[in-house]
């Protein structure tokens, strides 16, 4: 495809524990020719979750100052970082799909027209049984992420909300749907 016809940058966002990365990989394996942008973060690699780079402090923040980053935002204690190369990816046409974070929605929008964005809920006890069995938080911190309010969308965005309460394999119907429907 040509300049003219920009690939979507699909943005899954939602909060801790509602299986974003779940559903990004459910959405990949259901149409390879969807690409997941693989995000900077400054954690552990031994974290997990999703496919990753880690990074440092000093080597994320040495690529924000290069302009490494098209996006980048901090959140719980970490920074992420989209690479620019999703500009390259978008303009060949490349529908990309990113677990992105709320705050950065707008922005994104600005650099990427097509952006579609998909908000996943799930009830507060789905969340908070996820996030006790990924393991990466204490029992304080998970309660913090679960007592967040809910985010409330600029109205010029696109954005779908899907529930993921039941069978990963309905929630990535849905969506696969929603996106069908763009």
């Amino acid at each position: 495809m040509s300049a003219d016809a920009p690939g979507r940058l699909i943005a899954v966002v939602g909060p801790s524990g509602v299986g974003k990365d779940s559903v990004i990989a459910g959405l990949v394996a259901a149409r390879p020719n969807l690409t997941w942008v693989r995000r900077a973060i400054t954690r552990d690699p031994a974290a997990g979750g999703e496919p990753f780079e880690a990074v440092t402090e000093a080597e994320f923040q040495r690529r924000q100052d290069t302009g490494a980053f098209c996006l980048a935002w901090q959140a719980h204690g970490l920074r992420y970082g989209i690479p620019t190369a999703a500009f390259g990816t978008a303009r060949q046409g490349q529908d990309q799909v990113v677990n992105l974070s709320r705050s950065v929605l707008v922005e994104a929008a600005s650099l990427f027209p097509k952006l579609i964005v998909l908000n996943f809920t799930a009830s507060p006890e789905t969340l908070a049984n996820r996030l006790k069995h990924r393991g990466r938080e204490a029992a304080q911190d998970i309660a913090a992420r679960l007592a967040r309010k809910t985010v409330v969308f600029d109205p010029s965005l696109t954005v779908y909300t899907l529930g993921n309460d039941g069978p990963l394999e309905d929630t990535v119907r849905a969506a696969l749907d929603r996106l069908q429907s763009e």
